[in-house]
């Protein structure tokens, strides 16, 4: 260890007396009463001292004004450094600083509210990828293929004729009971007109939030298509940031958390006013010799005929 690095923890005496002058430095920078008692000092290094004071403050519980004092070679006097409010062990700071992407909450958009959608949003993708191979979850493709072959299949021996009932799997009945065609009662078209409305007056297109949407849900890219008749006016939103998210919404409603919301709407202009109250308009006393109909000069044609 070096004779410099031994003096520098060694706080220096001068320095280490001056509580007086570092109290008197932290009470100009903060107010009188706010500066508490001496909790120490640190030896900054060669002739460099930190002393400590309570901070009395409200709302900065376990801070702590800190006063460098400092001392130049071979002199006797002691000047100051700095003054600042530092925070202890057991101070109480602001949480962390988080970016308001990951603030953001389900319920937190309100009418007017745009959330712009990040160019590689895993929860969105392509619509065309321009390859000729069948999407992810087609029956067709080859994830689907190896999860039927990985699958228990009951093979059974002969055809379906020559044995004594119909196995379940690919029969008619168990193919129209996997597409619902086999419920006792279905909604008729007073049903659906009853639920179309309901859905219609909770995220429809007069609400208030589509009013102030920058495009409808028809061209989000979360919108999911529900199937049959109600399909055509109507899908499931699939935006975990919109406040319709897992509700039917109507095709013509709308929110800030469009798929395709980049740029913040114009605000409209406010129409001029009918009466300009701010503009005065002035009013002269009297006429103008020449504003009415009649010549306010004597006509010398008419004096001769004795006419006034």
């Amino acid at each position: 260890m070096s004779a410099a690095t031994t003096r520098s923890r060694t706080p220096d005496r001068l320095c280490a007396e001056a509580v007086d002058l570092a109290r008197t430095a932290a009470e100009e920078v903060a107010y009188p009463g706010v500066v508490g008692e001496h909790l120490g000092m640190v030896s900054e290094g060669d002739r460099v001292v930190t002393h400590y004071f309570e901070c009395k403050e409200p709302g900065y519980r376990g801070w702590r004004w800190a006063s460098t004092v400092a001392r130049a070679s071979r002199a006797k006097v002691v000047t100051l450094d700095e003054t600042v409010l530092l925070p202890g062990t057991d101070a109480l700071l602001a949480p962390e600083w988080v970016p308001w992407s990951e603030r953001l909450r389900p319920g937190d958009m309100g009418p007017g509210d745009l959330l712009p959608t990040d160019a590689e949003d895993l929860r969105l993708e392509p619509g065309f990828s321009g390859e000729d191979e069948p999407a992810p979850n087609s029956a067709i493709s080859d994830d689907m293929a190896e999860l039927v072959e990985a699958e228990d299949i009951e093979v059974t021996a002969g055809s379906p004729a020559n044995l004594p009932m119909a196995p379940r799997r690919g029969s008619i009945a168990a193919v129209a009971e996997e597409l619902g065609l086999r419920r006792a009662r279905v909604l008729s078209r007073y049903g659906l007109h009853v639920a179309a409305d309901r859905w219609e007056e909770a995220y429809g297109p007069k609400t208030a939030m589509a009013q102030a949407a920058p495009a409808t849900c028809v061209s989000c890219g979360f919108l999911n298509r529900i199937g049959g008749s109600l399909g055509q006016a109507f899908g499931v939103c699939a935006n975990e940031f919109s406040p319709a998210d897992g509700h039917v919404v109507s095709l013509a409603y709308g929110c800030g958390g469009h798929s395709e919301a980049a740029v913040m709407p114009a605000p409209p202009r406010p129409a001029p006013p009918v009466i300009d109250e701010t503009r005065v308009d002035p009013f002269p006393l009297r006429p103008a010799p020449d504003s009415g109909s009649v010549s306010a000069s004597p006509d010398d044609s008419t004096s001769d005929l004795g006419h006034s």
